[in-house]
């Protein structure tokens, strides 16, 4: 595939997926309220005639298809107004809408991952048909349209239509469209009467035969036999009209028919002829005129956003990081301290002018690459509405702080993890029935709340559910039934119990569920939130509820970090792992049953790695008055790192090591990326939870 055809291809997967996000947002508020808004209604239409036309034009035969059908569909329902439908029909149809964007959302992943598509969608295109048959109430007269019958059809077609062999009595037209549809497609009136809807709203201005197709489903079998006219007054109409045509489904042919002109008058059609063309001529003209005074209204909008590719802001954000690195090397050149009193401070002047306009530029490309969060909030709604009729619990979503900004990359890291959650919150934490929450002094609908906050460096992102909660001592008991405990029952705080959940293969369903029981599910979450920089804690309360809690940081291109030394290399650690620095005696060391060197700190005992010996590093720093450690944690886990010594704190441009170090699993050995210093050194950044899986989870 060439760049061109690639970057087609990215923007039809942007914008398809961009309609689907604004359709399900469309269905599940509308669902809610119980009924569908006339302006939803074109909307819903308008996103199926766009997927419809973009999938077609990418040659994507499955979701043409699907869009192609849902789009008759709405084309039915605009018509005739929503108000048409009864609530049974309203209910099955948001049921068939939410499965049709599930079907085409199945074939988008099928183009994201280069699968191929499905070649059999009668079914469910099917399914759709009988749908409008069902609401048009064609369904009891569909079967009569055979072949065998259209001798009835004929006889009960409009006047105005002779004939196959004849074109229909219109004395003004000048010509005639002559279409035949697809054999078998089904209620062909209603599909030729979208074809005609499709023409005018293109400004084509025609009459058509059977004139009444749209109300009489009588015409059905005249147009299987016989076809349907379009009827011109004018000749660029006529045009206009045959070029459309062939951007219209289900057509199997179409034939240009000039009208027959009376014999004895030979000279007035063609004088007539001439004044017909000649009058309409100055309409094109007048519509060439009106059309730029509307599109000024439209046009600002087009031009306020634009998408970027995210490998174009990647590139942004490395560019802007060798400028802050070259900058810093500049100041802190050795030349400069041979520079007189003056010259050097014109040069730290315009020095400090440049870190400013460095640091804009710095907050102005980080800022490119944040996304709301609302996206996957919103998400979240169809989780909770499809578990709440699987389940038969009455439930709330309350979302709070859409408009949090994070990373895209971390956005696209954190979908799953959250969805994970809602579902545990959904089938473990809200009570099964409602009598149980009426006993418990509950309302009888539950409450999920998806927040997001934040910090000065960091996002909170909090799911908490009004459910019964966890009982510590009863996930103590199914730990030990599974034999995953690590240390005696009595040692473990409540923090370490509840904590027992993220393990992996631990569950506390006693059935395998569509939702659960699997013992999969808590452990990825915690995997994926830490393989982007953030921690994962619950809190619980028996009969209350439970509480998610994920800790992330803004961005994973900038960071803030502590440079330390370990003999002659340096080492960047991440400040929101750092707990606190500190220096002990030789006499502070205590030892394990194992003689693994630990240090008590505020009532904890905790173990200490030294860097040196992990990464076999030749250093002089070998007692503990010499060095210092730094207390580091990750989620529920917390060590010390003994270095030799605190160089200072530092925000540093994140760099990933090159494709062929890869084969090396750095990441196994707590090595998260590099930066490059002021000075042109290398630095190593440390990556706490994979660095404590390294030296200490074999212990």
């Amino acid at each position: 595939m060439d760049n061109g055809m690639e970057g087609m291809l990215d923007t039809y997967l942007f914008e398809t997926n961009s309609l689907l996000d604004q359709l399900d947002e469309m269905l599940v508020k509308d669902e809610k309220i119980g009924d569908f808004s006339s302006d939803d209604v074109n909307e819903i239409f308008r996103i199926m005639h766009t997927i419809k036309g973009s999938s077609a034009m990418m040659e994507f035969g499955s979701l043409a298809s699907i869009a192609h059908h849902i789009e008759d569909l709405f084309f039915y329902i605009r018509d005739k107004g929503i108000d048409s439908l009864d609530p049974d029909h309203k209910k099955e149809l948001f049921n068939l809408m939410f499965r049709s964007e599930d079907c085409l959302r199945g074939q988008v992943e099928k183009v994201e991952n280069g699968e191929p598509l499905d070649t059999d969608m009668d079914s469910f295109a099917s399914e759709i048909n009988q749908f409008l048959k069902k609401i048009s109430g064609a369904a009891s007269d569909e079967p009569e349209a055979s072949p065998s019958d259209t001798g009835g059809g004929t006889s009960s077609a409009p006047d105005s239509l002779t004939p196959a062999t004849s074109l229909p009595n219109d004395e003004k037209a000048i010509c005639f469209l002559h279409v035949f549809l697809d054999e078998g497609i089904g209620m062909e009136n209603l599909r030729a009467f979208m074809i005609i809807n499709s023409l005018k709203e293109c400004d084509v201005d025609f009459r058509h035969y059977p004139p009444d197709m749209d109300s009489n489903p009588d015409t059905c079998g005249v147009i299987i036999e016989e076809g349907f006219y379009l009827a011109f007054e004018d000749g660029d109409m006529a045009a206009k009209a045959e070029d459309l045509l062939k951007s219209q489904g289900h057509i199997r042919s179409y034939e240009l028919i000039m009208a027959p002109e009376p014999e004895p008058e030979e000279q007035k059609p063609a004088a007539l002829e001439g004044t017909v063309k000649a009058a309409p001529a100055p309409a094109p003209e007048r519509k060439a005129k009106e059309t730029p005074q509307k599109a000024p209204a439209g046009a600002p909008v087009k031009q306020n956003l634009i998408s970027v590719n995210l490998t174009k802001l990647n590139d942004l954000m490395d560019i802007v990081g060798e400028i802050v690195i070259t900058e810093s090397m500049v100041t802190s050149c050795p030349e400069l301290d041979q520079l007189n009193r003056d010259s050097y401070d014109n040069f730290m002047k315009s020095a400090r002018q440049l870190r400013k306009l460095t640091d804009d530029l710095q907050d102005l490309a980080m800022s490119l690459r944040m996304v709301p969060i609302s996206g996957v909030f919103q998400k979240m709604n169809r989780i909770v509405r499809d578990m709440k009729q699987k389940l038969n619990k009455d439930v709330r979503l309350t979302l709070i702080g859409e408009d949090t900004e994070v990373d895209k990359t971390i956005v696209d890291s954190i979908q799953d993890p959250i969805m994970h959650m809602v579902r545990n919150s959904m089938d473990h934490g809200i009570e099964d029935t409602v009598e149980e929450r009426i006993v418990a002094g509950k309302n009888p609908q539950g409450e999920i709340v998806l927040s997001a906050t934040h910090t000065s460096n960091e996002v909170i992102i909090s799911i908490a559910d009004d459910g019964k909660g966890m009982n510590p001592d009863k996930l103590l008991a199914k730990a030990r039934e599974k034999g995953i405990l690590v240390k005696p029952e009595n040692e473990y705080t409540k923090k370490e119990a509840l904590g027992l959940i993220m393990l992996p293969g631990f569950s506390t369903n006693q059935e395998v569920t569509e939702f659960s029981g699997r013992g999969v599910g808590m452990d990825v979450v915690k995997k994926n939130v830490e393989s982007v920089g953030g921690v994962v804690s619950l809190t619980s309360e028996e009969g209350q509820g439970t509480t998610f809690s994920i800790k992330i940081p803004l961005t994973l291109s900038i960071m803030d970090g502590m440079k330390v030394t370990v003999g002659r290399s340096i080492f960047t650690i991440p400040i929101a792992n750092i707990r606190q620095s500190f220096k002990i005696t030789a006499d502070e060391i205590i030892y394990d049953e194992n003689g693994s060197e630990m240090v008590e700190r505020i009532g904890g005992f905790y173990p200490i790695v030294r860097l040196h010996q992990f990464y076999s590093i030749e250093t002089e720093v070998l007692n503990p008055e010499d060095g210092i450690l730094i207390w580091v944690e990750t989620s529920d886990h917390s060590f010390c790192l003994f270095v030799d010594e605190l160089i200072g704190e530092q925000q540093v441009v994140v760099k990933p090591f090159p494709a062929f170090l890869n084969c090396f699993e750095l990441k196994n050995y707590g090595i998260g990326g590099c930066t490059i210093l002021g000075d042109g050194n290398i630095s190593i950044i440390l990556d706490i939870p994979s660095l404590h899986t390294a030296t200490l989870e074999g212990f």
